[in-house]
């Protein structure tokens, strides 16, 4: 047992001495690295590795820092998406001799200040920033009604389109019935 202990300090002692690193400056002024003890050498001071920490998250720094309540806002510009946009009349509805058809959009929330609203009925841009179309005269065939929603740098927060249907039985071909 006690030689046992007698290896395990030595290889103790030993790890240590590898882990020091020794310099001498010779005579020229050129420097002479060892990992063993040199004579006229001195063990090389090391100092610590530099570290980064890290920021606190926005949401806790903000709330006690002196940043002005516009650029706190502004930090939460990118993680802002619209809960939902929906087109009313919903995917696939039909309707029978309609004289019009009206088209509206909903979101939740509502519209920020700077978010642009492009709604486009059949391929033609209904007014600027208008959430709300009528299709007239509503023409027999399957229409087509989509919006796209941006922010102030052209990011896209919420888009959907929908399909419904206008029947008009002409004489010639009256409902069954």
């Amino acid at each position: 047992m006690k030689r046992l202990t007698l290896v395990l300090v030595s290889i103790a002692a030993a790890s240590a001495a590898l882990a020091t690193t020794y310099v001498r400056v010779e005579k020229d002024g050129s420097k002479t690295y060892s990992d063993r003890p040199l004579p006229g050498g001195q063990p090389v001071e090391l100092e610590s590795v530099q570290t980064y920490s890290a920021p606190q998250s926005s949401v806790t720094s903000s709330a006690h820092s002196n940043v002005p309540s516009e650029q706190r806002s502004l930090q939460g510009i990118d993680d802002f998406v619209y809960e939902s946009c929906t087109i009313t009349p919903e995917n696939d509805t039909t309707f029978t001799n309609p004289e019009n058809v009206s088209i509206g959009v909903s979101l939740s929330p509502g519209l920020r200040p700077g978010d642009s609203v492009n709604l486009v009925v059949d391929g033609k841009a209904a007014d600027p920033q208008s959430t709300q179309a009528v299709l007239q005269p509503a023409d027999r065939g399957t229409h087509t009604a989509a919006v796209t929603l941006k922010d102030s740098h052209g990011r896209v927060l919420c888009s959907a389109s929908v399909s419904f249907h206008v029947i008009r039985p002409s004489l010639n071909q009256p409902r069954r019935r």
